[in-house]
């Protein structure tokens, strides 16, 4: 067809296709809900306790000082607001960060 091999043309489809894919998706990679939501925390009590899960009665993990600031999860349990990196602090001691868009 044209003078191009049938292969030649299912290459130039796929190209052609993931070009606008990427085009409609503003240059991120398809599925890439990282960067949707923002959610970072500011420490609000002079010494905040780092659970291993969301509970008073959770290990102690690590403690951030205050104004530390944290990425989070949108995830908030029992009063417990989840980390990036999987670990919890209390809701009533972190405020949210201008730009975080979670809730």
């Amino acid at each position: 067809m044209f003078g191009v091999p049938v292969r030649g043309m299912i290459v130039i489809g796929v190209l052609g296709v993931a070009g606008v894919m990427y085009a409609v998706n503003g240059g991120k990679q398809m599925g890439s809900d990282k960067g949707a939501e923002i959610c970072k925390v500011t420490v609000t009590a002079d010494i905040l306790n780092v659970r291993s899960g969301p509970g008073d009665m959770q290990p102690i993990v690590s403690t951030m000082p205050r104004d530390a600031v944290t990425e989070a999860q949108a995830r908030v349990e029992n009063g417990y607001r989840m980390l990036s990196d999987r670990r919890w602090v209390s809701q009533s001691f972190v405020a949210l960060t201008s730009d975080s868009t979670c809730r």
